[in-house]
């Protein structure tokens, strides 16, 4: 992204209007990927195969995203529209998804396999616009904040983005879908995105400049090579998961767990290396360390996105809720989360800057493991609330120690390049834990699948020991 930095003055109320749509996109995110899906696809395909059809949704979802985040960012980064190069993408990415979010109070009323195909097909639609959104969105901090207040700018994003709308869903959303009031919980959704929005429509950003730059279509192309790869090792392996499940019959649970954290285990590293290795620069693919580095935030990812997932299928079969009285829990324990993510964050920085980063990312999976084996045998649901205290602070440590390790790692001259490659880890995550664990969770369960994501966060800390750092 080739932006000139900018140089003129910032007033308190421009850091809110910079990163307002970042708590729009979580909010997003959290009713829909965590409540209503989840609840939709229970609906329609009932509880025996909501874990693989919600699976099968997710990966879609996710590399959708994937590509389309891209795209809209390549775009935008070469616009010259009047409004300036992000606030169109906002404003129409947010009022397309509004205007989707909607339909699923209709889409609520369907039966059977008809209302999922339909609520496949608007969720992909779903996608497409918040990702246009989100696209704009990311660009606006290096546009329009100087170098000198970033680190500012950062930290009123990671407060709109993380702890705010998490609150919002725990003490807002949650409540009203637990009390079957889903078409007003998805009303409020809306107007706090258009809310959001709107304030994004004040940020001071110029008509850029008449420039001679012409798009690199190469970067893209060489995303879209490594997502088609990435997708069909995950896809064969599921496939390969659902043939092994009838032959298993009647084993154990210890079994089935077995095949899923090898099947996640080899979408992980083989899909990493596959879509690394079909990359067109050389330079990416001889970069082992790397390819080490996006193993370890890939396997901690799949534990970190996918219990979030799956929270509400699994406080369901542990307390034996009915649905919609579950969605008030799972709505309240991503928000303990991000409450202790903001709470830890300020010393895992200071950790960070003073001690070895493979140490602490190791660490940080370790952790997150202690906190998966609280989810799965604490006794009530008090101790859900320990976990997910737990599991917070291993996202922070490893969110920051991580990521500050990347840097440690990767070309200076092309770290947003390189940075931008591991998104391939967040939208792979959520699809290798979300289509192989669904399988095995309608199997065995999903106090398994909880069990499985532990496994990974191990998983994580062992891939930190062949990153090699140059000192």
């Amino acid at each position: 992204m080739n932006t000139e930095a900018p140089t003129r003055n910032l007033h308190w109320y421009d850091y809110i209007f910079i990163n307002s749509n970042w708590f729009a996109l979580t909010l997003r995110s959290q009713v829909l990927a965590g409540l209503l899906i989840p609840l939709l696809v229970q609906g329609f395909v009932g509880d025996a195969q909501k874990g693989s059809y919600y699976g099968t949704i997710r990966l879609w979802a996710l590399m959708l995203a994937l590509l389309i985040q891209s795209l809209f960012g390549l775009i935008s980064d070469h616009s010259r529209l009047k409004w300036g190069r992000r606030r169109p993408f906002i404003f129409l990415g947010t009022v397309l998804e509004v205007i989707i979010i909607f339909s699923f109070i209709w889409i609520a009323g369907l039966t059977g396999m008809t209302g999922y195909a339909i609520l496949f097909a608007v969720y992909m639609f779903s996608m497409i616009s918040s990702n246009m959104s989100q696209a704009g969105t990311q660009g606006l901090i290096p546009d329009v904040v100087p170098q000198a207040k970033r680190g500012i700018a950062s930290g009123v994003k990671m407060l709109l983005e993380v702890p705010l709308p998490l609150v919002m869903v725990g003490l807002v959303i949650a409540p009203m879908i637990s009390k079957g009031n889903m078409p007003i919980s998805i009303v409020v959704t809306c107007v706090a995105m258009l809310v959001c929005m709107g304030l994004t429509m004040f940020v001071r950003e110029k008509r850029p400049e008449t420039t001679n730059d012409t798009l690199n279509w190469k970067p893209f192309v060489s995303l879209f090579l490594m997502t088609a790869v990435f997708t069909i090792i995950i896809l064969g392996l599921g496939q390969i998961v659902k043939f092994i499940i009838p032959i298993l019959n009647g084993a154990s649970r210890f079994t089935f767990g077995l095949v899923g954290v090898i099947a996640m285990l080899l979408a992980v590293v083989a899909g990493i290396y596959a879509s690394l290795s079909v990359h067109l620069d050389s330079t990416v693919r001889k970069n082992t360390s790397f390819f080490w580095f996006v193993i370890s935030r890939l396997a901690a990812l799949v534990a970190i996105n996918n219990i979030a997932t799956f929270l509400l299928y699994f406080v369901q079969e542990k307390f034996n809720l009915p649905g919609e009285q579950a969605a008030g829990l799972a709505g309240m324990l991503p928000m303990v989360l991000g409450g202790f993510v903001i709470l830890f964050s300020l010393v895992t920085g200071w950790l960070s800057d003073r001690y070895d980063r493979r140490l602490l990312t190791a660490l940080s999976g370790i952790i997150g493991a202690v906190g998966a084996a609280v989810m799965v045998f604490g006794p009530n649901i008090t101790m859900m609330y320990v976990a997910a205290a737990i599991i917070g602070l291993s996202y922070a440590l490893f969110n920051v120690a991580s990521w500050a390790l990347g840097t440690d790692i990767i070309p200076k001259e092309r770290a947003g390049e390189f940075l931008g490659l591991q998104n391939l880890a967040g939208a792979g995550a959520g699809a290798i834990g979300a289509y192989i664990g669904g399988v095995i969770a309608d199997q065995s369960g999903y106090i398994l699948m909880m069990a499985m994501f532990g496994v990974m966060f191990l998983l994580s800390s062992v891939a930190t020991i062949f990153i090699r750092v140059k000192k």
